[in-house]
């Protein structure tokens, strides 16, 4: 009988091999975890579900899937408020700016994690993305 230890270091391999297929670092993964976890999990989750009604999931995110990087990109760093649709659901409230403390390579790392993580296939953020689309970061 396999232990369950064992099944766990499948699931972190095969997860790794997915987005390492988008084109996501392992270094760079594992650093946007650590700011997953630091900042964004307060409202989104550490499984990435959200709030209902509250906060929207960033999970099989159909809004994620639909916009483009650079709006996503200065939605995060600027933050964003009022009514957005994920996955059917409305959300009517605030996020907020990314704080200061995190510099454009945490913010590329972080947008990586959640882009190739929770079921999610948008692929990469660069550093150069991040300060194109966010000139005064």
């Amino acid at each position: 009988m396999l232990s369950i230890r064992f099944y766990s270091l499948i699931v972190a391999s095969c997860l790794c091999t997915y987005a390492v297929a988008f084109g996501a670092d392992p270094a760079a993964l594992a650093k946007g975890k650590k700011v997953y976890l630091e900042y964004c999990k307060t409202c989104h989750m550490p499984n990435g579900q959200g709030m209902p009604g509250v906060y929207p999931p960033v999970a099989n995110s159909d809004y994620i899937k639909a916009t483009p990087k650079v709006t996503l990109i200065k939605e995060v760093v600027n933050g964003k408020h009022g009514k957005i649709t994920v996955n059917g659901k409305v959300y009517n409230g605030v996020m907020a700016p990314m704080p200061k403390k995190y510099n454009c390579d945490d913010i590329a790392c972080v947008l990586t994690y959640v882009f190739t993580s929770f079921g999610n296939s948008k692929g990469a953020v660069s550093v150069a993305e991040v300060r194109k689309a966010c000139p005064k970061r």
